[in-house]
């Protein structure tokens, strides 16, 4: 025996309601995207201006930019969420194992690093997961803070970079791959 079901008034009430919602959490989606690349293609209009390794890179609409070290799988990132922006290198070739050999030979250089660097770094094996990371926060704001005090924050964080980039050159060349 086949029942008709008749909706209810409610039921397409609610399932308006949910298609609003979807469309409100998609333009917010969006609008965080557009914000970003907006961000984006102000700092890389400083590295352009200092002439480094990020200054050819096309801004996207990701929280991260990055560009390699010269070394396969590792990368300088500029990261930039609502509340700060950070710069680290990421360490992933693909194999779990590998990663975490490289980040512990760095992570030998520490001391040597982190006095180059001049602020102590986050120094992230990860052990659940398959890359590693060492990074630095940047806590003048992040992209939701107001226009007009983006050009500071980008700004720290491409000197940031600048200096990241300098501690590590040794560590990097020393590497035993």
């Amino acid at each position: 025996e086949v029942q008709q079901i008749i909706p209810l008034p409610e039921a397409q009430e609610y399932q308006v309601q949910l298609r609003e919602k979807e469309q409100a959490g998609r333009k917010k989606r969006a609008e965080r995207y557009d914000i970003r690349l907006k961000f984006w293609e102000g700092l890389v209009n400083i590295t352009k201006k200092r002439n480094t390794r990020h200054a050819n890179i096309k801004p996207g609409s990701y929280h991260w930019l990055g560009a390699s070290s010269g070394i396969r799988g590792l990368g300088f990132n500029y990261v930039i969420v609502q509340e700060c922006g950070m710069v680290e290198l990421y360490i992933d070739r693909g194999e779990g194992v590998e990663n975490k050999r490289i980040f512990d030979q760095l992570a030998e250089s520490r001391a040597e690093v982190e006095a180059a660097f001049g602020e102590t770094l986050s120094w992230e094996r990860l052990d659940g997961k398959r890359a590693c990371r060492i990074k630095h926060v940047i806590d003048r704001g992040g992209y939701r803070n107001p226009e007009s005090e983006w050009p500071e924050i980008q700004t720290a964080m491409v000197d940031a970079m600048g200096r990241l980039e300098r501690a590590l050159k040794t560590a990097l060349d020393g590497l035993r791959l």
